[in-house]
């Protein structure tokens, strides 16, 4: 399997990018793992809602852009579908049964997502109804893909 994280954005801090690759480096069994980053669009300091919009789809221009050809797109979005662990590792048991060898995990900046990002995912995943800074979604997504490979294969999850 290939994952691939897409997300708007470096991450900042060194916590967060010691976290993201422990979690990859315990990935490495289980699947081929890549992130890719890209830059942020400027946002005027007193943007209006049509400047926003303009530029959530220039975003979202270049995010779909950067989608792997044949890979299956999930987008993480705040009115996505919440899942839990378990039912995150059976979506994701399920889509590798089905023959999906390669999936595109997509991370929006601070604004959001453009429409077009949204309809074209496979599935809109919420990380929790509590809101969360998009460098710390990548930290916990990577874990719950680790974490996900473990349940799937019936090993326990210890730190």
């Amino acid at each position: 399997m290939k994952i691939t994280i897409l997300a708007v954005g470096k991450l900042k801090e060194k916590y967060l990018r010691d976290a993201v690759a422990e979690y990859a480096k315990r990935l490495a069994p289980f699947a081929k793992l890549e992130i890719i980053e890209i830059a942020e669009e400027k946002m005027p300091e007193n943007f209006s809602a049509a400047e926003k919009e303009k530029t959530l789809v220039r975003e979202g221009e270049r995010l779909l852009a950067r989608v792997p050809q044949g890979s299956e797109l999930v987008v993480l979005d705040v009115a996505g579908e919440p899942l839990s662990s378990e039912e995150f590792a059976a979506r994701l048991g399920q889509r590798m049964t089905e023959g999906v060898s390669s999936l595109t995990f997509l991370i929006g900046g601070a604004f959001g997502l453009s429409p077009d990002v949204r309809s074209a995912a496979r599935l809109r995943l919420s990380l929790s109804r509590m809101t969360f800074t998009h460098q710390m979604a990548r930290v916990l997504l990577t874990e719950q893909i680790y974490r996900a490979f473990k349940i799937l294969r019936g090993e326990k999850y210890h730190w």
